[in-house]
């Protein structure tokens, strides 16, 4: 009876992941305009949402697509009126 083993050791190089500091600043800022524009305060989206919004709102926390999404509905707004203004560069 022959036993063969065999180690395997995979490495898995994952790129970092992409990080605009222009884009995610832009989009904070515009966060905190559109909600005071709408009369909610952090504590009323905390509350209603159950979404952390001091902590995406002060650069702590990245916001997806789908939470973002979620806010604009909150708002009353959609993404695009949330985008239109906002540049990169």
């Amino acid at each position: 009876m022959v036993i063969i083993k065999y180690k395997f050791v995979v490495f898995c190089a994952m790129k970092a992941q992409r990080f605009n500091k222009i884009l995610h600043k832009r989009i904070v800022e515009r966060l905190k305009e559109v909600r005071k524009q709408k009369g909610f305060t952090q504590e009323n989206v905390r509350f209603d949402m159950d979404i952390n919004i001091s902590r995406i709102e002060v650069g702590q926390h990245s916001i997806t697509i789908t939470t973002l999404a979620d806010l604009c509905d909150y708002y009353g707004i959609t993404l695009e009126e949330f985008f239109k203004g906002i540049k990169t560069k």
